[in-house]
């Protein structure tokens, strides 16, 4: 019999780094776990690729996704949509495969109910001023979109303390060291 898969849910305000550092993760982590792509209506930054960083689609097939009852969780956010692909995180889970999920807070509130033996992380500014300058510098948003964003970072932080683990991205190095260290207790010895 197939151990199951664990289920890890990271999240925290956009702009605080948590894909830099999961793909450094992924460069040290290549066996036993996946990432699993989200579907967004976002249009895609620059340097994103279809399939890789998100599946990115219309808002009629996304809500077309939504009726067929495909995702595992989905939420608005920042005018956008989001949501993660029910069957192909319940198969991995099934092979024994660990799956990460990078969603926003309200996504990973639903996974939580649905799944309350996941591993949840949170992912926080050093400060509101670091996080701002971080969003700015990305030169992909306009003023109302950054705005947006500082307004849902307010919220987010206020739920800080529902995550298993917080991790403070001051530096990627030290933030990637901490979540190895979660990953390798969850996986190695939580179980034992």
């Amino acid at each position: 019999m197939v151990k199951q898969g664990k289920l890890f849910v990271v999240t925290g305000p956009s702009g605080v780094g948590k894909g830099t550092i999961l793909n450094k993760f992924f460069e040290n982590n290549k066996n036993g776990v996946v990432y699993s792509v989200s579907m967004t209506t976002r249009k895609p930054r620059p340097v994103e690729k279809d399939g890789v960083n998100y599946f990115f689609v219309t808002e009629e097939e996304f809500k077309n996704a939504v009726v067929n009852d495909e995702f595992l969780e989905w939420a608005e956010y920042s005018g956008n949509f989001y949501g993660t692909n029910k069957k192909f995180v319940l198969e991995k889970l099934n092979q024994g495969i660990n799956v990460i999920l990078e969603i926003e807070t309200a996504g990973a509130r639903s996974v939580m109910e649905k799944f309350p033996d996941c591993v949840t992380i949170f992912f926080a500014p050093p400060d509101l001023d670091e996080l701002e300058a971080r969003l700015r510098g990305r030169k992909t948003e306009d003023e109302a979109s950054i705005q947006n964003r500082l307004n849902a970072v307010k919220k987010e932080l206020l739920v800080i303390d529902k995550y298993k683990y917080n991790i403070v991205n001051d530096e990627v190095d030290s933030a990637l060291s901490k979540l190895q260290a979660i990953y390798d207790y969850e996986v190695n010895f939580e179980n034992e």
